[in-house]
């Protein structure tokens, strides 16, 4: 009798360990998915981050053209800010 149990017993949790392989919660099926849902989500960041380095270049493109618009008026029309007193001096 206590020869059948041992075996018996293995083979029980084999079942058990393999039914987990294929059917638990981290099985084999579940991992390719994850895999495959990181794989697209690491082509979506890519994506977003392009999208994000092009929006960064148009900003500081908008920015710098702003600066020269104002030294330009500030230089060929006087232009003034708020709060700030002009003071021409001739040689």
């Amino acid at each position: 009798m206590g020869s059948r149990l041992v075996p018996s017993l293995l083979i029980g949790l084999l079942v058990v360990f393999h039914g987990q392989l294929w059917f638990g919660r981290g099985s084999l099926p579940n991992v390719a998915k994850l895999r495959a849902d990181l794989v697209q989500q690491n082509q979506r960041n890519g994506q977003a981050l392009l999208a994000n380095q092009q929006l960064e270049a148009e900003v500081r493109d908008l920015k710098e053209g702003l600066e020269m618009v104002e030294e330009k008026a500030r230089m060929e029309l006087g232009m003034v800010k708020t709060n700030e007193i002009y003071i021409q001096i001739f040689r």
